[in-house]
């Protein structure tokens, strides 16, 4: 009984963490950091960025695992959303990016300087459309 649940242990731990090395080197290869620091011109701090990803990851998996409860008020919340939602924001403009869905949509429609409307309108209606839900309870 107990080399079997030394090998679950030994199981789940590499399997953890070789999904957790692919995620973080899938988003290290579509270069979030790197963009990051490009546009708010901080290049020195770019193992900063990762360090933040890595130590996040981290800690999320320790209060996923252990049930950890964080005292967070609505403000917390509201904070603790924000990153999450600028996190997300990030992947998806840089997978888009990666993608190049932006030029071969330009060039589909003929658009020459709508682009980024059409951008802020697609996040503020996701933007709208999450508040409503959060607010209202609608699915």
């Amino acid at each position: 009984m107990f080399l079997k649940n030394i090998g679950l242990f030994a199981i789940g731990m590499t399997s953890g963490a070789i999904a957790a090395a692919g995620t973080f080197a899938f988003i290290v290869m579509i270069g979030i950091f790197t963009r990051l620091a490009d546009r708010t011109h901080t290049s020195s701090y770019v193992s900063v960025y990762e360090n933040a990803i890595v130590l996040g990851g981290t800690i999320g998996n320790i209060v996923l695992i252990y049930n950890v409860n964080l005292p967070l008020s609505y403000v917390g919340l509201a904070v603790f959303g924000v990153f999450c939602g600028v996190f997300v924001g990030c992947l998806a403009v840089a997978l888009a990016e990666v993608l190049k869905v932006f030029p071969v949509l330009s060039r589909r429609l003929a658009l020459i300087c709508g682009l980024p409307y059409i951008v802020l309108s697609i996040a503020l209606g996701k933007g709208i459309g999450s508040f409503i839900q959060f607010v209202f309870g609608w699915a």
